[in-house]
Parts: C-alpha cells; sequence; structure tokens
C-alpha cells in the first residue's frame, strides 16, 4: 500500500508563518508514515522563488527525515533566462530530484511565463506524474502521464470559488479516464475556494464507480492506494482507443 496525501493551505500575510504551518502538518503526515505529499500552487503571498533548495530548506529536512517525497507547491521560477511556473520535488532524501514546469499558462499568465514543452514520470515511492492547475482542463496531459507509466497524479492547484465545481468534475474525470487516483491540493482564503480533492473509484461488476474525498480549512489528508491493482484497468481502457479522423 502506498499512502498519498494533499495540504490545503489558508492564506498568510507572513511567507514564514505559512512556512511553518506547513512544515507542522508536513511533519504529521510524515508521523503517519505518507510516502509523498502535494501542496497547491502559489500558496505563499511571494510566489515568485528563484531558489528552491534555500526556500524550502525546511521542507527538505522533514523529508529526509520522514523519507517523504514532497511537491513543495508551484511557483513563478527563473529557468534558462525565461520565467516558468514550476513544481519542485524534494525526494526521500532531502533532495529536489525534479521539477515540473506548467504545460499550461492560465489567462493572463500567458503574458508572463513560457510554457512548459515536457511531462514527466517522477519515480519516487511509486510512478507519479505531476499535473500544474489548468493543465487538468487538457485530457492529453493525464493520458501521456498514464501511458509513461504513471500510478498516480498529484495537481499543485489554485482555484478560485467560482471555479470549484468544474475543478471537481475534470479531476473526477481525468481519474475516470485513466484508471488511477488523482489528488489536487488548492488554497483556501476569501478567493480561493479551498475543497481539495482526492479522487479515487472502486469497480463493481464491471463498472468503475467515482468516489472523493474533500478538505475543509488549513488541513492535511492522506489516503492508502494498492496501486497496482488500477494497472489492469488502465491497460485495458487505453487498449479500448481507437485511432480515427
Amino acid at each position: 500500500m502506498t499512502k498519498i496525501g494533499i495540504v490545503q493551505m489558508q492564506a498568510h500575510d507572513n511567507d514564514e508563518r505559512a512556512i511553518a504551518v506547513a512544515a507542522r502538518m508536513l511533519r504529521r503526515l510524515g508521523r503517519s508514515e505518507t510516502d509523498i505529499v502535494c501542496l497547491p500552487e502559489q500558496w505563499l503571498n511571494e510566489n515568485r522563488i528563484d531558489d528552491f533548495d534555500a526556500r524550502f530548506y525546511e521542507f527538505k529536512k522533514i523529508a529526509r527525515e520522514y523519507s517523504m517525497t514532497v511537491i513543495a507547491g508551484a511557483f513563478y521560477h527563473k529557468k534558462e533566462r525565461s520565467l516558468v511556473i514550476s513544481a519542485p520535488i524534494i525526494g526521500p532524501s532531502g533532495d529536489i530530484i525534479g521539477e515540473q514546469d506548467k504545460i499550461h499558462p492560465f489567462d493572463y499568465e500567458r503574458n508572463k511565463i513560457r510554457a512548459g514543452t515536457k511531462i514527466k514520470v517522477f519515480k519516487s515511492g511509486c510512478r507519479f506524474g505531476v499535473l500544474i492547475c489548468y493543465d487538468m482542463v487538457f485530457s492529453d496531459v493525464a493520458e501521456m502521464l498514464g501511458k509513461k507509466g504513471a500510478q498516480v497524479l498529484l495537481s499543485p492547484s489554485r482555484i478560485v470559488r467560482r471555479g470549484i465545481i468544474p475543478w471537481h468534475m475534470y479531476v473526477q474525470v481525468r481519474s475516470l479516464e485513466n484508471r488511477m487516483p488523482i489528488l489536487a491540493a488548492n488554497i483556501e482564503s476569501w478567493k480561493y475556494g479551498g475543497k481539495s480533492i482526492i479522487a479515487d473509484m472502486t469497480e463493481k461488476n464491471g463498472v468503475m464507480i467515482p468516489s472523493r474525498t474533500l478538505l475543509t480549512g488549513q488541513s492535511a489528508k492522506y489516503a492508502e492506494f494498492d496501486l497496482k491493482k488500477y494497472e489492469k484497468p488502465r491497460r485495458s481502457r487505453y487498449s479500448d482507443h481507437h485511432k480515427f479522423v
């Protein structure tokens, strides 16, 4: 079984306080032997971070202490003389083992950042992929990750209150389409709607029945998954697809 969790953050005026609060929740998940944890997109006030190692030094210590993989969120980040939105992945050794850039900039972001061009599967605790917020809208991102071998998808997100219902629909449909769990973390504030979601499914008489768990307030939650049980249904689903024009 693999334990995978998400952290839902509320808005804080002080970034150091926000990081300290997040660190406490990460430690709580670590004590529960959670394997992978994902935080929301842009959950700090200063959301441009050029040195992930320095900014998330405390998270790196926690990851090493509990042998846990931490997706620290997703932030504006300078890379190769361009600005991107990138999610740093901290491995159980306490080192940053990779980054996933946002493939689909949303609205005003299009004039600020360079779109990512590569989707990656990370191997740490299990094989997982990262979709940053608006990437969830585009079905081919999740499908490509599944076909590259991802067993679960995690999504640092930043969803306004009026967008929560369609967001939940996208997450659950992507989960059903690709026969894999998806955990998506959001911010809760006057503007952002919280309700981070763990989307899963169970098979009943040959039909996949979706299920979901939602977070409230500033909180953290994990779920346990037997990720091998999804592999056969996922292969079957992909093999049923026919090319067409």
